[in-house]
């Protein structure tokens, strides 16, 4: 290989590695996978390798491009593998105290209630409140990478928006979802039906993914009363002998749980003003390797 050839690769890896963050922040904004975003963003590292470089005029936009352009058409896919999906399909959880980039960036898209209603959007309408909100693109900016015109990026933002906040009220601080959290522990544990139900808005909602994981409840637990109940028949069983590690992800406060060393599921709760709206309970050993591995 030529000295030339070596300094323009060299180069290129620079570049790469200088924008590589903000890549994978749009990556798991846009498909709501860790493991998922760090496979488009491989992609688009190959593809980086193998263009003319030398007609590039902006390498951050353009590898932002790429990235989110591959990105509409993975979601596009995955939405088509999650039809088959067994029980409710959650956000990978992401460990934002192991990346401080990602956790450093705008919060917008990254809780998991955000990406659980961002799930309800159209792929582009996706893209266009990610860049937008969680990134401050320009809108002109947006259009350029959405083959759109200005106005209707500015309409795909709009909607979303107006989607996001009629279906979810403003959250809570961090502070405050933390210490939700413990307090919801400890009346989780005790069993105490009338504890958990003063912690609850009127529309708390229990999901557990486990893709069909035993013991595993496969439909949402919704209600107060009936998210209480569900959670003082467990008290008996499900908290003996278990070991528990806090951690930061996506932005808040999570629940490692284990059971004689190894993962039994990762616990989260999100909450408003009136209290605690959903509790996320995550099975799925694929989807909480990298965040027990990173923990322990």
């Amino acid at each position: 290989m030529a000295d030339s050839d070596v300094d323009d690769l060299e180069d290129a890896v620079a570049v790469f590695t200088s924008v590589r963050p903000r890549l994978f922040g749009i990556a798991y904004r846009m498909l709501s996978s860790a493991s998922e975003a760090e496979d488009l963003v491989q992609d688009v590292w190959l593809r980086w390798q193998t263009c003319d470089r030398a007609a590039v005029i902006n390498p951050a936009a353009f590898l932002a491009t790429t990235t989110t352009r591959l990105a509409i058409n993975a979601l596009q896919s995955a939405r088509v593998r999650r039809e088959t999906y067994i029980g409710p399909w959650l956000p990978e959880p992401v460990d934002t105290s192991a990346d401080p980039y990602l956790g450093a960036e705008r919060a917008e898209a990254l809780e998991f209630a955000t990406l659980l209603l961002m799930e309800k959007l159209s792929p582009n309408e996706r893209a266009a409140y990610v860049l937008r909100e969680a990134f401050d693109y320009p809108y002109a900016q947006i259009a350029e990478i959405l083959h759109a015109s200005e106005p209707s990026v500015r309409q795909l933002v709009s909607r979303a928006r107006k989607h996001l906040t009629q279906e979810r009220r403003a959250p809570a601080t961090a502070t405050t979802q933390r210490e939700l959290l413990k307090t919801f522990l400890a009346a989780a544990k005790s069993g105490d039906m009338t504890a958990l139900e003063q912690l609850f808005s009127s529309d708390v909602r229990s999901l557990s993914d486990g893709n069909g994981k035993v013991r595993v409840a496969r439909a949402p637990v919704v209600g107060v009363a009936r998210v209480a109940r569900f959670l003082t028949a467990i008290s008996d069983w499900f908290w003996d002998g278990v070991d528990l590690d806090w951690v930061n992800a996506n932005g808040q406060t999570i629940l490692v749980v284990r059971h004689d060393g190894a993962v039994r599921c990762v616990l989260t709760i999100g909450a408003t003003a009136e209290g605690i709206d959903h509790i996320l309970w995550m099975f799925n050993p694929a989807k909480i390797a990298a965040l027990s591995a990173a923990e322990g």
